[in-house]
């Protein structure tokens, strides 16, 4: 499904630069602005700044006039506000809700439900257990949120947990946190690994390793070979549960060859 962030009269040029930059690094690049304090905001020096890298997302981003336009092609709505007091679309944690969302478990968000709730602007084919062709999160203004119209026409209103004592959350923060929670409910992007894992080494790399250790031991007197004991068939297993590189063979076999050049000549 195609994914909109949508930030409603923002008073901030910077705030619009930081949500440029937190879209882009989840993947997203569907901007609207609504009503910005700032005619020219897209082209704002600290918009350019704040988006460190992402002027894509902020030469992509739209201005209109109103909500509806920034609503073409949009089908599902999120509200990132709280629930107005005298009724209004449920409140979610934007994990749970996403989760309900695509694993098309809208079966209970019937029409007859939605109504019971209060919401409206919904029409019966939006209510069928199928996920959205469109989802779009509206981000109400710094100054004084979203409207309690704007939160009426939405599916759901989102809700971040936070502590309980402090959940004032920057805008740009916000952006980033509803973009990482749905990244992360479509599909993680993988953690690259920061170093290769290196080639494993083989059983005759091992045994030849183990012969080493063996001697080094017995040279500095850990191990008697008179009476081993189970000594090595142990580090055999130890290192076979490791699963040592050819790299890290290499610094063991090293190690032992510093043991045997330090330990005390064999008595006669």
């Amino acid at each position: 499904m195609t994914t909109r962030f949508i930030l409603i009269q923002t008073s901030h040029a910077g705030n619009v630069g930081a949500a440029a930059r937190a879209m882009k690094t989840m993947g997203f690049d569907d901007l609207v602005l609504v009503a910005p304090r700032w005619p020219n905001v897209l082209r704002r020096e600290e918009t350019i700044q704040r988006a460190s890298g992402a002027t894509d997302v902020l030469e992509k981003a739209r201005i209109v006039a109103t909500l509806d336009e920034a609503l073409d092609g949009v089908d599902h709505l999120c509200a990132t506000a709280m629930t107005p007091r005298d009724f209004g679309p449920p409140t979610r944690s934007p994990r749970a809700h996403f989760d309900m969302l695509l694993k098309r478990e809208l079966t209970g968000y019937t029409q007859q439900a939605l109504e019971a709730e209060n919401t409206n602007n919904i029409a019966p084919k939006e209510c069928a257990a199928t996920a959205p062709a469109g989802i779009a999160f509206l981000f109400g203004s710094e100054r004084f949120g979203m409207a309690n119209e704007d939160v009426y026409r939405c599916h759901v209103a989102l809700s971040i947990p936070t502590n309980p004592q402090f959940g004032s959350l920057n805008l740009g923060a916000a952006v980033q946190l509803i973009a990482y929670e749905w990244r992360q409910a479509l599909g993680a992007f993988a953690v690259p690994s920061s170093t290769g894992a290196g080639r494993p080494a083989d059983a005759r790399q091992l045994a030849g390793m183990l012969a080493h250790w063996q001697d080094a031991l017995a040279a500095i007197g850990f191990l008697d070979p008179a009476a081993p004991k189970k000594l090595m068939p142990r580090l055999n297993q130890l290192f076979n549960r490791a699963q040592p590189t050819e790299e890290e063979i290499h610094i063991l076999r090293g190690v032992a060859k510093a043991m045997l050049q330090l330990a005390p000549p064999p008595k006669p």
